[in-house]
């Protein structure tokens, strides 16, 4: 094995890492790609025989390619922050795919991206490379080109943005998928009232599809007018798949297998706080699933009337 091969070797070992730092920057699975290959170009052309701490090296870099991509998004307004949601990372079943352990390493639960992405991009490379990568700030500093101090206080705002609009979500996947039956039974029997009876008081609903223009969302809040809403999941309550949506119990309508609605459910007390709905055609298709959903969903184990 000559030495090209032994670097290839040592950077595929830290390809799953760098895919985390990236999926947590830059919210798409497609973008946290495309910037650890570029990780690996800029690897590839540069001496560092004398680096080392090669995770620390690339995990810099990564950081540094995922603050210009969050820039240029910015400054061409195609993808304005807030206004999509994340790729979900989605698992037919109770297990998730080996593949994705470590994109979903420390709970990153669809609605905390969300919350990553109304930061801005400084402050959301402080808090995801220290508060999650434990970098220090000395070396956050040199990729924002600010102070060590100044890095600090990023972090801090960010830190404070994430705890006030990030919920944990119940551990028990059990607990949950009980939650997400309830919720089902009730719309698919128009009952407003036991809609209301497992949504938080101050739920949030979003939703990113086909009847919404590109680039937007369509967001509702409140127990009430997220229940006046049932019509939408009617159809999903009749014939859905549970899925696994970021590791964290949601659900699939997939007529024919072929995916129409992904809904991530974020469960809390044992009330849904949180529903982001994607029903993108475009962006369906562009997601992968593990394993791929069945032709027919309601013969599927757990397929119909269960959660």
């Amino acid at each position: 094995m000559n030495d090209d091969d032994l670097l290839a070797a040592r950077f595929e070992s830290h390809r799953p890492h760098l895919r985390a730092v990236a999926y947590r920057m830059l919210g798409s699975l497609g973008e946290a790609e495309d910037a650890v290959q570029e990780a690996w170009f800029r690897l590839s052309r540069t001496d560092v025989s004398d680096v080392g701490n090669l995770a620390g090296w690339l995990t810099t870099v990564t950081g540094r390619i995922c603050l210009d991509m969050l820039r240029s998004r910015e400054s061409r307004r195609e993808d304005p922050i807030g206004e999509r949601l994340p790729d979900p990372i989605v698992s037919v079943g109770d297990h998730v795919d080996p593949e994705h352990e470590a994109l979903l390493a420390d709970s990153v639960g669809l609605a905390l991206l969300v919350v990553l992405d109304t930061l801005a991009p400084a402050e959301r490379l402080a808090f995801v490379l220290h508060d999650m990568f434990s970098v220090p700030f000395e070396e956050i500093a040199t990729i924002v080109e600010r102070s060590p101090a100044t890095t600090r206080q990023l972090a801090s705002r960010a830190r404070r943005r994430v705890q006030g609009a990030r919920v944990a979500p119940d551990p028990d996947l059990a607990r949950q998928r009980e939650v997400v039956a309830a919720f089902l039974s009730a719309a698919r029997d128009g009952d407003f009232g036991a809609l209301v009876s497992v949504l938080d008081p101050d739920v949030v609903l979003r939703v990113e599809g086909a009847d919404v223009p590109i680039g937007t969302l369509r967001v509702i809040r409140g127990a009430a007018e997220v229940a006046g809403q049932a019509m939408t999941f009617r159809t999903m309550a009749d014939r859905y798949v549970p899925v696994l949506v970021n590791g964290a119990v949601g659900m699939m309508s997939a007529p024919n297998g072929k995916p129409k609605i992904v809904a991530a459910v974020t469960v809390s007390g044992g009330k849904i706080v949180a529903m982001d709905i994607l029903a993108s055609p475009e962006r369906l298709r562009r997601l992968a699933f593990s394993p791929a959903p069945s032709r027919d969903p309601a013969s599927s184990p757990g397929g119909q009337g269960q959660g």
